[in-house]
């Protein structure tokens, strides 16, 4: 081959070694491919089964008494927001008890008193505990909580919620059946248009949960308790073990421990509780992080009770790639890494053609982003979603592939530990535009490495796009364009956000 040429010695090892680096690029490609069906199946599965959404057969004659778990640490600008919406649900007062599980270490302590006590002069049973330390972080302290909990029903709100009057008159009536062991709500955005930042989450959850969540329930899959926004038996928690503190994501743990125990889950897209996004890239990268890493740590101390449960094979497989579908970021990074050598060897092994397969590649992924996203956006918002989620579809992307580094790293932090330190992610009462952070306490600590590794390779793939284009390989660069902006827009947002806000 003539191009091979361009090699002064060892041309045949160097053929080899470009022919290995492509077969490889190719097979990656091919694995994240199947993500992308995945993405298909969920969308399939939400509408095949649209008729099967839960529906209360018979309501509580007498309602039960009902807990309200508000488990707290340094929300300074939330907790009052937090506890007043929580007080302010609509139920009878004699069977309403709420708990202000809070674990503050500043005076966010004296504000979550104050408010307890102002709501408890208002004649609700409210009680404020407060643990010496935070053993367990917060599946340390919802456990705590459950030893003075009057209610046979917990519900729990995060202090990033704000959950409505109607939430219990909404929920609770679906436990007539005895089978029924939790009820999850969809969460809302109540900031969603504060930033590209937050459209972009805002979309994000939304497909995770109108699609991910909505199909697996209706189709007699698993899915999970999302930590907040719903409400649990509290015989069902005691039955599969209780809260658990061995991984960083308590609620996908005990979710799964109950679902095989044969309690039933349900899921309610139409009812909405709202909740603010996190801000700031550090803190959503936080968020991130812990969601990451505690997935992959329960993936690695359940897969195998999901793999050898006496449950349908449909159910079980579901549940495998649910548990081990974060490990697509370490995929993501490793495809981005061998674009630096496919970008060199692809011309030299006249394999300019191939780049089609990327264009293939490209407009696939895009298309089952599309699909999964613009239907959950249509199910919440109508055709006024689908149009908005169009226009931002492509960062959407840019945003995941971004993220990859540090997810990667958290994949192989959950694969390699158990526990860890709960992170919270800072919320500062961020409502509308005019709204700021800078200047509040509570940001997240900037891991310096991670941004420039990501600025790094962010500016790499300049290089790249130019060999394509040099090469005329112009099929390939829209889709390293995903990657070059973004590596460079989770970067830059990581390293200067704060300190360029300034409304």
């Amino acid at each position: 081959m003539k191009s091979l040429l361009a090699f002064p010695t060892g041309a045949g090892t160097a053929h080899t070694v470009g022919l290995v680096v492509m077969y490889v690029y190719f097979a990656v490609l091919g694995i994240l491919c199947i993500y992308g069906l995945h993405r298909y199946m969920m969308v399939y599965l939400f509408y095949r089964h649209a008729r099967r959404a839960p529906k209360v057969e018979k309501p509580f004659e007498t309602l039960p008494p009902v807990t309200i778990q508000l488990p707290i640490y340094n929300e300074l600008y939330v907790a009052e927001r937090l506890i007043d919406s929580a007080c302010a649900i609509e139920y009878p007062r004699d069977r309403f008890h709420v708990q202000v599980l809070d674990d503050s270490t500043d005076e966010t302590q004296e504000v979550a008193r104050r408010k307890t006590e102002e709501w408890r002069a208002k004649g609700v049973d409210i009680e404020y505990v407060h643990r010496p330390d935070r053993c367990g972080y917060k599946a340390g302290a919802l456990d705590h909580g459950l030893r003075t909990a009057k209610g046979e029903f917990v519900a729990i709100f995060d202090a990033d919620f704000v959950p409505t009057p109607d939430f219990l008159a909404q929920t609770v009536h679906h436990f007539t059946d005895a089978s029924v062991g939790c009820v999850q709500t969809r969460w809302g955005h109540i900031n969603r248009d504060y930033s590209i930042l937050t459209k972009l989450q805002a979309i994000f959850l939304d497909g995770h949960f109108m699609m991910e969540h909505a199909a697996r329930n209706r189709s007699g899959r698993f899915f999970n308790f999302s930590g907040t926004a719903g409400i649990w038996r509290r015989a069902a928690i005691d039955s599969a073990g209780g809260w658990q503190h061995d991984t960083l994501t308590e609620d996908l743990d005990l979710s799964f421990r109950a679902q095989l125990r044969e309690w039933r889950f349900v899921f309610l897209p139409e009812v909405e509780t709202p909740a603010e996004l996190p801000v700031e890239m550090n803190g959503f990268k936080s968020q991130q992080h812990r969601w990451v890493k505690g997935s992959m740590q329960t993936s690695k101390k359940l897969l195998g009770d999901v793999v050898r449960a006496r449950i349908p094979f449909h159910v079980k497989a579901e549940g495998v790639v649910h548990l081990l579908g974060n490990t697509a970021y370490v995929l993501t990074l490793f495809l981005a890494l061998l674009a630096f050598p496919v970008a060199w060897f692809r011309p030299r092994l006249e394999m300019k053609t191939s780049v089609l397969l990327d264009l293939v590649v490209f407009a696939s992924a895009t298309l089952s982003v599309c699909v999964f996203y613009l239907a959950s956006q249509r199910e919440i918002h109508g055709f006024r979603g689908v149009l908005r989620t169009l226009f931002w579809t492509p960062m959407l992307l840019c945003m995941g592939i971004g993220m990859c580094i540090a997810n990667t790293r958290a994949v192989l932090e959950g694969i390699l530990t158990r526990g860890g330190e709960f992170v919270r992610t800072p919320k500062y009462a961020i409502h509308a535009k005019k709204d700021t952070f800078v200047g509040k306490k509570y940001k997240m600590t900037l891991k310096m490495l991670l941004p420039f590794l990501e600025l790094t390779v962010g500016l790499g793939f300049g290089w790249v796009i130019w060999q394509s284009f040099k090469n005329e390989m112009y099929g390939a660069i829209p889709f390293q364009m995903l990657f070059f902006v973004g590596f460079t827009y989770v970067a830059f947002l990581s390293l200067f956000q704060g300190k360029l806000t300034t409304r």
